[in-house]
């Protein structure tokens, strides 16, 4: 197709004549597009291979870059077939020349679709439809909830803000690997990997109705803390000490199976409960006999808590008698 000058400075002439169909004689009358002027009714558009006819008054209706383009404000690119020659993706452009048509376009459900789609209508400086994007991502961002949010404890101040702020039993895992004052047995590095992958696990299962929290600081490497109602209920340390002849060495430890259980423990503090009046007057809790003492024992309760350490391990006895006997205190 020829481009020639024609109508303002600057704007292509496109021949947009239709090709005659195949089998009609020659000089049967077809039905074709004039050359583009500035009173051209139609245009046909080659976006990225996708082709699509339409009005110049679609494309400067509003203003946009295709407005600046068919305005005469920008020379465009033909091809030898007449088609003016746009160098994008041709996925969206569709949907672009509906909304330059009617002002609003239903908007593609997924998300990925829709960052397309905004980012086309960004390039053709489409602002209206650049706004109903953004506004539709951001809903979709408001009402993704996570699976599972597990906050990361910065300070101990944090810490009490959220036990202090949430009704659910809170499970608490410090691992602190900088924190290591000895280098690591063999095994160490395997076992603080897998009480984090036990937390996780815990996490995703028991998701909704415990709060876990992960904490970066503290004197333990790795220690497992459990609260109900605000306060400590148990703690594991996996973190014990080994004394060689001529070393310390530090080792985690994995009690799997006690850290299990501490959390399927503190599931009885998921609801609170008040006393069950039946069960107090078939105890005789409602006499007024052995109340002080049983507030008492109450009290002591509320500050006990169930504290499982891995026990310091001595290997060899440093002594001057120089004894090799082993210790476990």
């Amino acid at each position: 197709m020829s481009a020639e000058a024609s109508g303002p400075a600057g704007a292509a002439a496109l021949s947009l004549e239709v090709p005659q169909p195949a089998g009609l004689e020659p000089g049967t009358p077809t039905y074709g597009l004039k050359p583009l002027t500035p009173n051209s009714k139609y245009v046909k558009l080659n976006v990225g291979g996708s082709l699509h006819y339409t009005t110049l008054r679609t494309l400067t209706g509003q203003d946009t870059m295709l407005k600046a383009m068919f305005s005469g404000r920008v020379e465009v690119l033909t091809d030898a077939g007449g088609w003016v020659l746009i160098d994008r993706s041709g996925r969206h452009f569709g949907t672009i020349l509906n909304y330059l048509r009617d002002g609003s376009v239903p908007l593609p459900e997924s998300t990925r679709e829709l960052g397309e789609l905004l980012g086309e209508a960004r390039y053709y400086l489409v602002q209206g439809l650049i706004e109903d994007c953004q506004v539709a991502l951001q809903q979709k961002r408001e009402n993704l909830s996570p699976l599972c949010l597990i906050p990361t404890l910065t300070s101990p101040r944090e810490e009490q803000q959220l036990l202090a702020s949430t009704s659910k039993p809170v499970v608490k895992l410090l691992h602190n690997r900088s924190n290591n004052k000895y280098s690591y047995t063999s095994t160490s590095d395997d076992n603080l990997l897998k009480n984090i992958e036990l937390f996780d696990k815990l996490a995703l299962r028991f998701h909704g109705r415990l709060l876990f929290l992960k904490d970066v600081l503290g004197d333990e490497i790795c220690c497992w803390s459990f609260y109900g109602q605000g306060r400590k209920i148990a703690e594991v340390c996996c973190t014990s000490i080994v004394y060689a002849t001529e070393k310390k060495q530090t080792k985690v430890e994995f009690p799997e199976a006690r850290i299990f259980e501490e959390t399927l423990n503190i599931l009885i503090y998921e609801t609170p409960r008040g006393p069950d009046p039946a069960l107090l007057e078939a105890t005789g809790g409602a006499a007024g006999g052995g109340g002080a003492n049983r507030g008492e024992d109450e009290e002591n309760r509320e500050h006990r808590v169930r504290r499982i350490h891995v026990r310091r391990h001595i290997t060899h006895d440093e002594r001057p008698h120089g004894q090799q006997i082993v210790f476990k205190d």
